[in-house]
């Protein structure tokens, strides 16, 4: 068995500067300057650093250079990968100084992970500790190793096998993972230890956490910072799951009639449990709004008025009475114990301020008492408003889906958020880089309402350049939110990524374009070729519901990801949706980030059916362009699969004569704009809106 095959640094300190997938861009960047003899030097590295996402905003290349270029340096010195990433590291550190040395930290109020001045605290630490003991100590297989200590590094040696992750996931939203897919014993092989990490990272991906910094590697060495990052956002997502109107439509007595109610519908959590604190305050006479979790509770007045409000029976007098912050933290503890409040955080952490932990205390306090009325009427208007948001499906494989780009701006409701256009300028420049005209786009909050219209008109150009169906569709229909023409363009954007990270796949398709006949074709084949007798005829069939051809695809491509004995013969209802369960974390585990949910798979949705499929065979056929090529670009295994180079296992095998079927295939493929069905020529029906079709 080989080992793990990651881009090795021999200075540890230097290595832990970075992840894995920065790593490997970092080091295909510097392979792509090498010069004929193989060498790179000091005088190549501006034109190359100014192209970096890191810097391009911040310098220019003669900037660069003259940073480089200080006294006694020869520009011609050849340099190795080590000293590059030392330059890139003084560069970034030169950049964060220009813009004000700002710190950063874990932390549940940002999504994304950094990779400088790690800053683990170790009060969070100790309250995620806590939260795992609790939650997943009853847990058949964890409960051998759990409670953990908070002191000890106990959390990131179990971390390293990646049940912990996946489990808490399930904790976070139920039914996530099939824990059937789970690798859980106590003694792990290494491509076992992958496994559960690559799915740990592409269901986090689906519940909404943002992961392009992360690979497996940095999961398997239980890097702190990232751990830690990675089990914030989980705990962050489990704690605000109820503060939306679906799932707690008392949380309409915040607002007083209609209009508010659709602006209570496009907040973010935390803003709607800010709203809520702030609805009590002001019922207990707290004169002074909340605006964040961090100064505005540092003196813990605004907790003693809130718990007040919501147990007065456990009420201390003294604990408005005493004129020290820090004892007036400890007496609200003490309060919201006597109330049932399992304790996350201390005195201490409310006097300086944790956003992280403030955040999750308020939370817990709103779980345990809200304090909210059911008053049967307005309970009946909030499920009315809701209704058509919540339960939709493909919001709900859509909204991760965009964040899992890595986008600057996080998406809480889609229907809601895209109506300024800027989320999905965002997203068009990700997938399609260039395409975008930001001098013509006005960022959030945006004021003007034309100015909205000229950031959806800008959408339509863009989509209608991409060869999107788009018929009688302008950029007022998205500002008015219509639903149905949102979901059909949201659609169209994701299945153009997945057509054109087939199609970069030049070693099989030579560059031409991938149709959705294509990947049925694949499929067809691939199953056949393991000597399995089902064949389908669309992306529609019928016969998909039972879960089957997935399963025997999926083994196809990895004849070791599926364990049969848990397989159901798909009869009844329940049988499918086991199989249905066990396909996408079986496809997650493999390496495909998929969004799709069982039910889907249980009543055949064409379009989702469709990106399943797409990422099996995206994931297949890239292992052989990994063969060839040891660096493949992160652009393209942020969007579809989470791409952390390894061969514990033998790659699939796929024969020469395979693969010279599907580049033939792909070679002869029309790119004619009357025949190819990812042009408006072929279109159906999406709930009204017209989009392209698949077979």
């Amino acid at each position: 068995m080989s080992k793990f095959e990651g881009v090795v640094v021999s200075d540890q300190w230097l290595h832990s500067q970075f992840t894995q997938v920065e790593l490997r861009s970092l080091k295909s960047k510097f392979n792509s300057i090498k010069n004929q003899n193989g060498k790179v030097t000091i005088g190549d590295l501006p034109a190359m650093m100014v192209k970096l996402k890191a810097f391009r905003e911040m310098y220019n290349e003669e900037e660069i250079r003259g940073i480089f270029g200080e006294p006694d340096t020869n520009m011609n010195n050849e340099i190795d990968f080590e000293s590059f990433l030392r330059t890139y590291l003084n560069l970034q550190n030169r950049a964060t100084a220009k813009q004000g040395g700002t710190k950063n930290s874990s932390s549940f109020l940002k999504a994304t992970t950094t990779t400088l001045l790690h800053t683990i605290s170790e009060s969070e630490k100790s309250s995620y500790v806590a939260h795992i003991n609790i939650y997943l100590g009853d847990d058949p297989f964890l409960k051998q190793y759990l409670p953990l200590d908070p002191a000890t590094n106990d959390l990131f040696d179990l971390v390293k096998d990646g049940v912990l992750m996946c489990k808490l996931i399930n904790v976070a939203v139920p039914g996530t993972i099939d824990e059937r897919a789970i690798n859980a014993k106590r003694t792990l092989t290494l491509w076992e230890r992958n496994e559960n990490h690559t799915l740990c990272l592409n269901s986090a991906k689906a519940i909404g956490c943002t992961v392009v910094n992360i690979g497996t590697q940095d999961l398997v060495e239980a890097r702190p910072h990232l751990v830690l990052g990675l089990i914030s956002q989980i705990i962050k997502i489990q704690l605000l799951a109820d503060l939306n109107l679906k799932k707690t439509p008392q949380l309409v007595e915040l607002v007083d009639d209609s209009q508010e109610v659709e602006e209570l519908l496009s907040l973010s959590p935390e803003k709607v449990l800010l709203k809520w604190l702030n609805f009590h305050l002001e019922k207990g006479g707290y004169k002074k709004p909340v605006k964040n979790f961090s100064s505005d509770l540092k003196d813990a007045e605004a907790y003693a008025y809130l718990l007040n409000v919501l147990a007065p029976e456990h009420c201390n007098p003294s604990t408005l009475g005493t004129d020290d912050p820090y004892e007036r933290a400890k007496l609200v503890l003490d309060h919201a114990e006597r109330m049932g409040c399992k304790r996350y955080l201390s005195p201490k952490d409310i006097v300086d301020g944790s956003s992280n932990l403030n955040l999750a205390f308020v939370a817990q306090i709103f779980h345990h008492r809200s304090g909210l009325s059911t008053d049967n009427k307005k309970v009946s208007f909030a499920e009315m408003m809701t209704e058509d948001v919540q339960t939709c499906r493909e919001e709900r494989c859509f909204r991760p889906w965009i964040n899992s780009l890595g986008i600057a701006t996080y998406v809480n409701n889609v229907f809601e958020d895209v109506r300024n256009g800027w989320i999905l300028l965002e997203v068009l420049d990700k997938v399609s880089p260039g395409s975008v005209q930001w001098k013509q786009a006005t960022k959030p909050p945006i004021k003007m309402p034309f100015r909205k219209v000229e950031n959806c008109n800008q959408v339509v150009k863009i989509g209608l350049q991409l060869r999107f169906s788009l018929v009688n569709v302008d950029g007022n229909d998205i500002v008015q939110g219509n639903k149905k023409l949102i979901l059909a363009f949201l659609w169209q954007l994701m299945r153009y990524t997945m057509l054109q990270l087939l199609k970069n796949l030049r070693s099989h398709s030579h560059g031409k374009e991938v149709t959705d006949a294509d990947i049925l074709k694949w499929a067809n084949r691939k199953v056949k070729s393991a000597g399995r007798a089902s064949q389908i005829e669309s992306f529609k069939d019928k016969s998909l519901s039972n879960g089957i051809f997935f399963l025997e695809l999926l083994s196809a491509v990895e004849a070791r990801v599926v364990n049969w004995n848990l397989v159901t013969k798909g009869r009844s209802d329940d049988e499918k949706k086991l199989n249905a369960t066990y396909i996408i974390s079986v496809a997650r585990k493999l390496g495909c980030s998929i969004f799709l949910l069982p039910e889907d798979i249980v009543e055949v949705n064409q379009k989702m059916i469709l990106t399943l499929a797409a990422s099996i065979m995206y994931w297949s056929l890239q292992q052989q362009t990994e063969d060839a090529d040891s660096f493949p670009s992160p652009a393209h295994t942020d969007s579809i699969t989470t791409s952390t180079t390894y061969d514990a296992s033998p790659a699939p095998s796929i024969s020469e004569d395979e693969i010279s079927s599907i580049g033939g295939e792909f070679s002869n493929l029309s790119i004619d704009d009357a025949t190819s069905d990812t042009t408006v020529s072929s279109q159906f029906e999406y709930e009204g809106v017209l989009v392209g079709d698949e077979p």
